[in-house]
């Protein structure tokens, strides 16, 4: 499985970013896609997750009420509409899919994803 994200750039604090992940290649066993970012000097840190068979989700706090996570009909590409933007948002942005089935809560730690994109860097101005 790859993983291609994009939509990365520089925006204004309280502006709007949305990220795209394309998944290419055996994606069936891909139960689960989500975001997570690192910032310089910080650890990889879980963002928002999308669970592909019942379009469950689940948000970091820090982000809840401001970014969204969906993902389209055919469950091969995810989004993340990031909005009201803050300079703490400024990361990396990482793609994730995780193959492990799960039931109830969506898994958020790194471990638990074994895809991994490239990353695409946010860049939020003061």
């Amino acid at each position: 499985v790859q993983l291609q994200a994009s939509g990365g750039g520089l925006v204004q604090a309280g502006g709007s970013l949305r990220l795209s992940c394309v998944a290419s290649g055996p994606t069936f066993n891909m139960y689960r896609m989500a975001w997570f970012r690192q910032a310089p000097g910080k650890e990889r840190e879980f963002v928002a997750a999308l669970r592909r068979s019942d379009r469950s989700t689940r948000y970091a706090d820090s982000v809840k009420g401001r970014f969204t996570i969906s993902g389209d009909n055919a469950k091969t590409t995810v989004y993340l509409q990031m909005n009201s933007l803050k300079p703490e948002d400024t990361a990396l942005y990482y793609c994730a899919g995780g193959s492990g089935i799960e039931f109830g809560v969506i898994p958020i730690g790194v471990l638990q994803y074994n895809y991994w994109g490239q990353g695409t860097v946010v860049t939020v101005s003061s």
